[in-house]
């Protein structure tokens, strides 16, 4: 439920940042640490002048040591303060595997619910600018297969606030994961502090036809379809996932109880990934409901490109969705209505970049 409160546009980057601002003043145990938080660029603009703001002992930089530096966090959340920890790529998390995996999320469930370890880790994904294999992974499913680690991911400006504040104020680890194409999109954002829930599903565009379920950026990308497609009477069902631990497969499969037909859209690879998950779940608990067999759509098992026009093949996008709808969903178009569908949903700016007002790599 969106909150009623004063209103007004901001991108999901400003949004990020007034979540911070906004739970640091609320909490002065909140600290943000991470590498580049206090450089210019400050994150994307998401820590831009927190440090001013709040000083050097709440915001600060951190040594190129991510496991040893997710310890002190860890430590830190124990005795009482709220880190948020920030890492410009998810794929540097993976140097904090031991301590994310072995004692963040197992802290609470060790010591039976006696302690518990209040840390945000805020994650970035997504491609440009040829960043390649060790620089552009999606994770999410990695990080979901733990028990005891949210792992969310909020694709609205709206639900990157509210998102945020929820995952500071929870007593147990998060991981937030920000795709970088979404930074720059805006969206309506209450100006008073909210808590958006961190384990439920949003229907964001409501239908009839066919069910998507989408996980991060993909939902920008099944929204394209689902509008295009609406100006021609079809009415296509866009389910944006939100968080990839817990997964809620209730509001996905009420959706297919009433279209019949589902297809999941993530930003990760198919094999092994919350795609396969969500239509597993799916077909054990609804299989009565679905009239064709669920499908997919995610990144090919290989690593990716670092070149951009091999970039352009690799990542799926409102064209594919397209196309996967027509086929499920037996939509037969007239030449003027797919011309027309097709000319909506192609990206106009270059391939391998969001917008043209957006820099890197950092």
């Amino acid at each position: 439920m969106r909150s009623e409160t004063a209103a007004r546009k901001l991108t999901y980057a400003q949004a990020i940042q007034e979540a911070l601002r906004q739970a640091m003043e609320a909490d002065p145990g909140v600290v943000v640490i991470g590498e580049g938080v206090p450089d210019p660029k400050a994150i994307f603009g998401t820590t831009a002048g927190l440090r001013e703001q709040f000083g050097a002992q709440r915001v600060f930089d951190m040594p190129l040591s991510e496991n040893g530096m997710t310890g002190v966090c860890i430590g830190a959340a124990l005795c009482g303060i709220r880190p948020v920890m920030v890492h410009q790529r998810i794929d540097f998390a993976l140097l904090a595997m031991d301590q994310l995996v072995n004692n963040a999320a197992k802290w609470h469930y060790m010591f039976n619910g006696l302690k518990s370890v209040p840390l945000v880790v805020r994650l970035i994904v997504g491609r440009g600018w040829g960043q390649g294999p060790q620089h552009s992974q999606s994770l999410q499913a990695l990080f979901a297969h733990i028990p005891g680690l949210k792992v969310i991911g909020p694709a609205t400006a709206y639900d990157a606030k509210g998102m945020l504040i929820a995952a500071i104020e929870d007593n147990n680890p998060v991981l937030f994961i920000e795709h970088r194409w979404l930074h720059n999109i805006n969206d309506v954002v209450p100006v008073d502090s909210y808590r958006t829930s961190l384990d439920k599903a949003r229907i964001v565009h409501a239908g009839n036809i066919v069910t998507i379920a989408a996980f991060s950026y993909m939902v920008m990308e099944a929204l394209h379809v689902a509008q295009a497609f609406a100006k021609h009477g079809i009415a296509v069902e866009v389910i944006d996932l939100r968080s990839a631990s817990p997964l809620d497969t209730d509001t996905v499969l009420s959706s297919v109880k009433k279209t019949g037909l589902l297809i999941v859209a993530d930003t990760a690879r198919a094999s092994g990934g919350i795609t396969a998950e969500l239509i597993t779940r799916i077909v054990e608990q609804g299989f009565d409901h679905l009239r064709k067999p669920p499908t997919r759509i995610a990144l090919p098992d290989h690593p990716a490109p670092t070149s951009h026009f091999l970039a352009n093949g690799y990542y799926p996008d409102a064209v594919n969705i397209f196309e996967e709808i027509c086929r499920i969903a037996d939509i037969k178009l007239g030449a003027d209505a797919r011309a027309q569908i097709l000319h909506d949903i192609r990206r106009i700016n270059p391939h391998d970049v969001p917008n043209l007002a957006f820099t890197g790599p950092f």
